[in-house]
């Protein structure tokens, strides 16, 4: 079952594209926070970074990923590859291993010093939309793929699986991201099988506990599984703040500020220097 790779990449772009346009029509027909007045700013510049991403990096390593796929297929490596569980069996465990890889990959991004300089980027826009979702600087999309590479290699990881994942974890990202009212008995049932918007806001918190939070970007049972669930932020999703401390007085919403900012030296709200 192995998708024609001359379509993956329109594919991929039209889940992009349909995902952000609805979440965008949402969070202007019915938000959950009032929109901030530089809203239109940051989502332009949000943007820009993807597309200084698409341009310059993730088309290739997007590319070299599915290639991994391609090879791990042809070669008939990985555990996938060795064992007998039958296609479909590998193909959900596959995306349910994926998942639980990236979100470890979260935590060692918050714990380890020079990976939590480029993943503060991510954490310095002052508000949530679905572009933020889409905000990350270039250097930590390589070494995210990298990782993927990594891990589609050792699991041997079915072609369309890794297409499908993908696909998955770009559209969820900007779903769980999105500033959009879902009502709190829905949420309560939807937060059982996918990460929400009010699930992962808590993560987005300027409060340090809480930004150590909720890691999940998809599949919500990790964080319940290894404590790092968090239901509710304390001062309520209206209420809380979003960002950094330390960047809350700082211009975090430019393009090139974006660029630069793991090249800056700043101390953290609990004071140490990152």
């Amino acid at each position: 079952m192995n998708p024609d790779l001359n379509q993956e990449v329109i594919l991929r772009v039209a889940a992009f594209a349909a995902v952000l346009v609805v979440l965008l029509s949402w969070e202007s027909l019915r938000p959950r926070r009032p929109a901030t007045l530089d809203r239109w700013r940051r989502r332009l510049n949000n943007l820009l970074l993807v597309l200084v991403n698409t341009g310059l990096l993730r088309l290739v390593m997007a590319l070299a990923g599915i290639s991994a796929a391609v090879a791990v297929e042809i070669w008939n490596r990985g555990l996938f590859q060795q064992i007998d569980i039958g296609y479909w069996p590998a193909f959900v465990l596959s995306i349910v291993l994926l998942d639980l890889i990236i979100y470890g990959q979260h935590v060692l991004f918050h714990k380890i010093g020079f990976l939590w300089r480029l993943h503060r980027v991510h954490h310095s826009d002052k508000d949530l939309d679905a572009t933020t979702g889409l905000r990350f600087h270039p250097v930590e999309i390589i070494l995210s793929m990298a990782i993927k590479i990594g891990a589609v290699i050792l699991l041997g990881v079915p072609l369309a699986a890794m297409i499908v994942f993908e696909i998955i974890l770009n559209a969820t990202s900007m779903f769980n991201h999105g500033n959009i009212y879902i009502p709190p008995a829905l949420d309560r049932w939807l937060r059982l099988i996918i990460v929400t918007p009010d699930m992962h806001r808590v993560h987005h918190s300027v409060i340090r506990r809480e930004t150590d939070s909720n890691y999940g970007f998809n599949l919500p049972w990790w964080d319940r599984l290894f404590r790092t669930y968090r239901p509710q932020p304390e001062a309520g999703h209206l209420n809380m703040e979003i960002g950094l401390t330390e960047f809350r007085q700082k211009d975090t919403a430019g393009l090139l500020e974006l660029l630069v900012q793991p090249l800056l030296t700043i101390k953290r709200s609990d004071g140490r220097e990152k």
